[in-house]
């Protein structure tokens, strides 16, 4: 049997997933700092009692929704009124992850062989939601300069082709922490109008903006609220497809609730919502009792929140006090999301000195290219990078990095 080309993907693992692989096997206890799950990182808000809504009566009965119950539409609707921005039920679809949510939006939008503006770096995720729905990515570059990230518009225009029918905008950026500013917000709206392209805005680590100094860096990290946009989802100007769910916002990937939001101009908008709505009612993907359970979930948010919050500020801290006076390494400014990203000595590649992390410190991490991390987005030089996840326990956060520093060290 001939088995379809969109999925003739390279399976084999990376160099650096078979020595994990073999080191665990071999009982070897691993300090895995890429842990970004947050079931498996000692929370305390992972309680039990998160699964009463689970045992309501109303989950016994099925009453089909394409877009989603109205209970639980509104009550995202609520979560955007707390973020104070408006958005209209109606326009929200519900999907069981973001993933499904850009499938479908893809199918909607696009016909094969279309083209979607992505950025880079970014999360590898699109390349296999790209081939599985028949289209091509264009990368968009984001520049690190002056202790900030910015978006490339002139590379952006410059990847522009007339099979061109999206941009996505990642807000803010996973691994990179990058927000969306809104002069940039406003030359996306114009490239948008001009060329007649959507707009989809992944806002899933939107709730973790980090607006606060650093103690141990004696600086702000540069986010200042007037100049981050909040959501995108309530733009009218052109197509806009907001993405989020309770993965990030309650940290709850294992129940599967996501969401899109569509806005746009009206004689836009109505026939895109039928279409939609029809694609959703094909598959009927969320389960009723995780619909049902929205409500009370969303009641624990500003507690389930701040812990998370406080455990990425906590690392970041430590991170932060351990690296600053220690010059062969750097790291990056963050804006927001759960993630950091630190720039290596050039004396050998990302993936080298990750094999070197594994092997000789049983410490796990993520090298940079697994992000698409280039030399030209930093000056056109040659760089080496870790992408560290800030949510494991602190014990494991600080052992993992004192010994990463400490190879770093030894190495000169």
């Amino acid at each position: 049997m001939t088995l379809a080309t969109r999925t003739n993907w390279k399976l084999t693992q990376n160099k650096l997933s078979l020595r994990l692989k073999t080191l665990k096997e071999s009982g070897a206890e691993i300090l895995d700092l890429s842990e970004s799950n947050p079931t498996q990182c000692g929370f305390e808000y992972l309680h039990p009692k998160l699964l009463n809504s689970l045992t309501y009566p109303a989950n016994l009965s099925h009453h089909p929704a394409p877009r989603g119950t109205l209970e639980a539409r509104q009550a995202i609707q609520i979560y955007y009124r707390e973020k104070g921005v408006s958005v209209d039920p109606e326009h929200i679809f519900l999907t069981s992850s973001t993933s499904e949510g850009y499938s479908f939006l893809f199918r909607l939008i696009t016909n094969p062989g279309d083209r979607i503006l992505v950025p880079r770096p970014s999360y590898p995720l699109f390349d296999f939601l790209a081939d599985l729905n028949d289209i091509e990515l264009d990368p968009y570059p984001l520049i690190y300069h002056e202790q900030k990230w910015r978006i490339n518009v002139e590379c952006l225009l410059d990847a522009l082709r007339p099979e061109t029918k999206a941009i996505i905008l990642v807000h803010p950026n996973n691994p990179t922490g990058s927000f969306v500013k809104k002069n940039e917000l406003n030359e996306m709206l114009q490239i948008a109008k001009a060329r007649s392209l959507a707009l989809i805005s992944d806002e899933v680590f939107s709730d973790y903006a980090m607006p606060f100094t650093f103690p141990s860096e004696g600086r702000s990290n540069g986010v200042q609220e007037k100049d981050l946009v909040s959501s995108v989802s309530e733009i009218k100007e052109v197509l806009t497809f907001t993405l989020s769910g309770i993965s990030k916002v309650l940290g709850l990937p294992q129940m599967k609730l996501a969401w899109v939001v569509a806005n746009g101009p009206e004689q836009s908008l109505n026939p895109l919502l039928e279409r939609f709505e029809m694609i959703l009612d094909t598959y009927l993907s969320v389960s009723t009792p995780i619909q049902n359970s929205l409500s009370y979930w969303l009641s624990f948010k500003t507690k389930i929140q701040n812990e998370i919050r406080n455990r990425i500020r906590d690392n970041r801290t430590f991170l932060a006090n351990q690296t600053q006076a220690f010059h062969p390494v750097s790291l990056l400014d963050i804006e927001g999301g759960w993630y950091a990203i630190l720039r290596l000595p050039r004396t050998q590649c990302d993936e080298n000195w990750t094999l070197e992390f594994l092997e000789e410190d049983h410490v796990y991490v993520h090298p940079g290219y697994f992000f698409d991390f280039s030399a030209n987005l930093f000056g056109g030089q040659e760089e080496a990078f870790i992408v560290l996840s800030l949510l494991p326990q602190p014990v494991v956060f600080q052992e993992g990095i004192l010994r990463i520093l400490k190879r770093i060290a030894m190495k000169g």
